[in-house]
C-alpha cells in the first residue's frame, strides 16, 4: 500500500507492517515539510494502534510473581502488545480457557482428559517453570520445624489437633512445642497449589488417598479457606497456631516460617531451587502432553512437594494475530525468561525439557 502526502512524500507499507519505506523528497517549504512529518507520525500511530494486540490470560496464583514479571517485560519490549493476566486460581484458569473466555490459561494441576475433551478449542500444556509448595506455620518464637509425610497428612485429616502432639514433638526434639490448638488453613477455591499438595499427600498416605484424594478442589476434612496463595499466607501470618501451604516465594516474600519435609529417601529437606531441580531430574522421559507429576520424587536431596506449572494454550488460535503473539511470548519465556526464574525462588526448566518445549512451541499455529 502507498500513501502520498503532497507530490514528493511517499510512504510504502509492506504486508504485516514489517517494513516502512519513506521518501521526504526536497521540500522547499519548511512549513510543508513539518506538516508532512506530523501527518506521517499520525499515520504511524494509527497503524500501530490498529496492529496492537491485547492478550488475556487467567489461572494459577502459584506462578503469579514470575508471570507478572515476564508479562510486563515482554510487553515493554514489544510495542503494542498488552498482556492482562488475572491470578484467579488454576480451576478458574482451566474453566476460562476451555470456555474460550481468555486467550490462555495457567494451572499447576494438569487439566483432565474430560476437561480437554470438552474444550471449545484444542489445547496443550506448556511447562514454564518449577516450584515448591511449603508447609508454613505461625508459632511465635519458633522458626524451624520438621514435618514427616504421615504427620502432615494426619494434621490435615484432623487427627493431630495440637502442636504439642507427641508425634510432632518426636520429629522436633530440640523445640519446645506449645500446648496450642492447630488452626488448619487451605485454599478456598479451585487451586493448582492444592492439587500439588494433595497429590503429594495421596502418594504418602493411604488414608488420604482413599479419603479426600487429590484435585484442584476437594472436600477438606477440616480447616478454613483462604483465596489464592496470598490469602493462605495472610491467614497464617495473622493467626498464631496456624498451618498452611503456599508456593515458596509467598513464604519468602511474606517472611513466614516454613518447615522441612522428609523426602522419599528419608532425608529432611528444606525447599530450595536445587531440591526442586533434583525432583525434576527424576523424570527420565517427559510425555508429549507434558502432564507429569514429580511429587515425592526419588533422590537424596529431592524436595518432595515439587511441581511443574503450565500454561494452557491453543494448538491453533482462532485469531491468527493473537496466536502469533502467544507463540512469540512462549519462545521468549523459554529462551530468555527462564534465566530470571531463580531470582523469584522458582527453578528453571531443565535443558532437556526446555529443548522439547521449544519444538512444541514452533509447531503452534
Amino acid at each position: 500500500m502507498q500513501i502520498c502526502l503532497g507530490i514528493q512524500l511517499i510512504v510504502t507499507i509492506e504486508p504485516q507492517y514489517d517494513r516502512w519505506v519513506v521518501n521526504l523528497g526536497e521540500f522547499g517549504d519548511e512549513y510543508m515539510k513539518k506538516t508532512a512529518l506530523l501527518v506521517l507520525g499520525l499515520i504511524f500511530f494509527s497503524l500501530g494502534v490498529a496492529n496492537a494486540q491485547k492478550i488475556t490470560g487467567a489461572g494459577a496464583t502459584f506462578p503469579y510473581p514470575i508471570y507478572d514479571k515476564w508479562f510486563k517485560e515482554y510487553s515493554a519490549a514489544h510495542t503494542g502488545v498488552e498482556i492482562n493476566y488475572q491470578s484467579i486460581g488454576s480451576g478458574g484458569g482451566i474453566r476460562q480457557v476451555t470456555e474460550g473466555i481468555v486467550d490462555f490459561g495457567a494451572t499447576d494441576g494438569p487439566a483432565t482428559d474430560e476437561q480437554l475433551a470438552s474444550s471449545k478449542i484444542k489445547l496443550i500444556h506448556i511447562p514454564t517453570v518449577l516450584g515448591a509448595v511449603v508447609p508454613i506455620f505461625n508459632l511465635p518464637g519458633i522458626s524451624e520445624l520438621r514435618f514427616s509425610s504421615d504427620v502432615l497428612a494426619d494434621i490435615y485429616l484432623g487427627k493431630i489437633k495440637n502442636w504439642n502432639d507427641s508425634r510432632i514433638a518426636a520429629e522436633n526434639p530440640n523445640v519446645k512445642m506449645p500446648d496450642k490448638k492447630i488452626l488448619i488453613v487451605h485454599r478456598a477455591e479451585g487451586s493448582g497449589t492444592s492439587y500439588i499438595f494433595t497429590d503429594y499427600l495421596s502418594k504418602v498416605s493411604r488414608e488420604w488417598s482413599n479419603g479426600p484424594g487429590k484435585g484442584t478442589s476437594i472436600s477438606w476434612p477440616t480447616g478454613v479457606g483462604g483465596k489464592g496463595n496470598e490469602g493462605v499466607a495472610g491467614l497464617v501470618r495473622q493467626n498464631p497456631g496456624s498451618i498452611g501451604y503456599v508456593e515458596l516465594i509467598y513464604a519468602v516474600q511474606n517472611k513466614i516460617s516454613y518447615g522441612s519435609v522428609k523426602n522419599a529417601a528419608g532425608n529432611w529437606v528444606r525447599a530450595s531451587i536445587e531440591g526442586v531441580t533434583e525432583a525434576a531430574a527424576s523424570i527420565k522421559e517427559i510425555p508429549d502432553d507434558y502432564r507429569v507429576s514429580i511429587t515425592n520424587a526419588p533422590g537424596a536431596n529431592a524436595y518432595p512437594i515439587s511441581s511443574f506449572t503450565w500454561l494452557l494454550v491453543p494448538l491453533k488460535h482462532t485469531d491468527a494475530a493473537k496466536g502469533k503473539v502467544i507463540k512469540d511470548l512462549l519462545n521468549w519465556i523459554i529462551t530468555k525468561g527462564e534465566s530470571e526464574a531463580s531470582s523469584l525462588s522458582y527453578a528453571p526448566l531443565p535443558k532437556n525439557v526446555a529443548d522439547k518445549v521449544l519444538k512444541t512451541v514452533y509447531a503452534l499455529q
